[in-house]
């Protein structure tokens, strides 16, 4: 526990750093701050994947069965796809979204019992790791795809109000802002997609069936709708900008709520507690 915990706290300092450098940059204008918070947020994943092969080797099995451990890896799939739309738009705004959402994700992560479980032999199928992996990277680029949207209804109201902030100079243009938005969406919704698939595959050969309508299966479906049709609307009807912005940040509280809201409110067999309670 003594690794796991050092490397856990190393992490979460390491995004709080890189907070502060990505915002120190954004506000002072020092381009080098966000190149240097970055490597910091490089060091973190490292840092982070790290803790996750102690708590693998301790769990026996993947270590995302509880909502401490859940955090953190959204945490980390979160600045792993940052760092990858950064090698693409070098935008370092949105390391200032990211890097303190990591963080925070972190706190709630902390905040929450660390207890390591031995896994069901039903949760150790190669099926599982998939499962998840695909899952939360597509849940990171939602949420990606969300910061890029508030950034967008930011800009384009003190445009049509033209009422200019400071943060307005800060801000990437509205054009970048909606490609870096239509960017998440596709790589968000193939990986959701090869999530519940996979998930799929895995409850038949876990319980025999492939869909339970469980709680979390029908607000995952629900979720899965809302983001095919905002895809849908933007290669289609055309979609964009303003519309496009708004329908990314609803749709993203239906995923939260289908992230979090599921497992702490409502019942069935995807919850932390029938989890833990497997032996």
């Amino acid at each position: 526990m003594g690794s796991m915990t050092l490397l856990f706290s190393a992490t979460t300092l390491s995004y709080l750093v890189a907070s502060i450098l990505y915002l120190v940059g954004m506000a002072a204008k020092r381009p080098q701050a966000g190149r240097i918070g970055r490597w910091v947020l490089l060091a973190g994943i490292l840092l982070q994947a790290s803790c996750f092969a102690v708590r693998h080797s301790t769990a026996g099995g993947t270590p995302v069965t509880s909502l401490h451990e859940s955090l953190s890896f959204f945490a980390w799939c979160l600045v792993l796809l940052y760092l990858l739309l950064d090698l693409r738009f070098r935008l370092s705004v949105m390391g200032a979204f990211a890097a303190p959402l990591a963080f925070f994700v972190m706190v709630g992560s902390a905040l929450s019992p660390d207890i390591v479980v031995q896994l069901n032999p039903v949760l150790k199928s190669w099926l599982f790791p998939v499962h998840i992996t695909f899952a939360f990277l597509g849940h990171a680029a939602f949420a990606l795809s969300f910061g890029a949207g508030v950034m967008y209804l930011v800009q384009n109201r003190m445009l049509k109000s033209k009422h200019f902030t400071g943060i307005y100079q800060l801000l990437p243009s509205l054009d970048t802002l909606d490609k870096v938005n239509y960017t998440c969406l596709s790589v968000g919704f193939p990986l959701m997609t090869l999530g519940i698939i996979s998930g799929a595959f895995w409850a038949s050969t876990a319980w025999g069936t492939y869909w339970r309508w469980d709680p979390k299966e029908t607000w995952a479906l629900i979720t899965w709708f809302l983001y095919a049709a905002l895809l849908h609307g933007r290669l289609t009807v055309g979609w964009r900008g303003r519309k496009a912005a708004i329908f990314s940040i609803i749709a993203f509280m239906f995923l939260l709520f289908t992230f979090l809201g599921v497992n702490l409110l409502l019942g069935g067999y995807h919850t932390f507690e029938a989890f833990a309670a497997i032996r």
